[in-house]
């Protein structure tokens, strides 16, 4: 999940909202969307996990998930819709058939009251300062992936030192006999 810290971090935040066509809830009054921080909005680049949700789920099969859709209801998918205006990308399955749309849009974001994550406050949307794509997908998880690496070298670099500092302070606690 994105960590957005410190003040105004949730405020005026370039998003993109992934909505799937089979998202739509069985009566029809919410769909779920897989709202991200745009990684090109300045709190982007260092975020390993850009999803404003991401839950881990563990299947049937043994293998681990990520859930990453929040439910909208219509009149809250609206909003974002007519936000982002022209600035959409439909989404494509492998095959080339098009199974959702992309929305490029801006927004304050805030805890969800139920469940878990961020979800984005619909009342002040807004047009997003980036255009969407068909490489925009494709740049999210770059991005991801980039600060994911970044994170796990800072980490081993940082077990590395301790390792160099206690024999560096093994050999000076010696006392000096003579």
């Amino acid at each position: 999940m994105a960590l957005l810290k410190g003040k105004g971090a949730m405020t005026g935040v370039n998003l993109i909202a992934k909505v799937y066509k089979n998202g739509a809830t069985k009566d029809g009054k919410s769909q779920y969307a897989d709202v991200q921080v745009d990684a090109r909005d300045p709190r982007g680049p260092e975020q390993a996990n850009l999803h404003l949700k991401s839950e881990r789920n563990k299947g049937d099969d043994g293998k681990t998930r990520y859930n990453n859709g929040a439910p909208y209801s219509v009149s809250q998918m609206q909003e974002i819709i007519k936000a982002a205006g022209p600035n959409t990308e439909p989404i494509l399955d492998k095959d080339g058939n098009e199974v959702g749309t992309l929305y490029g849009f801006k927004g304050n974001v805030m805890p969800a009251s139920r469940g878990t994550g961020l979800v984005v406050n619909t009342k002040a949307v807004e047009a997003s300062e980036f255009k969407v794509d068909d490489k925009t997908l494709d740049n999210q998880f770059a991005s991801m992936r980039s600060a994911h690496e970044a994170q796990t070298a800072a980490k081993e670099a940082q077990a590395q030192a301790p390792e160099a500092e206690q024999a560096a302070e093994a050999e000076v606690e010696e006392p000096a006999v003579g």
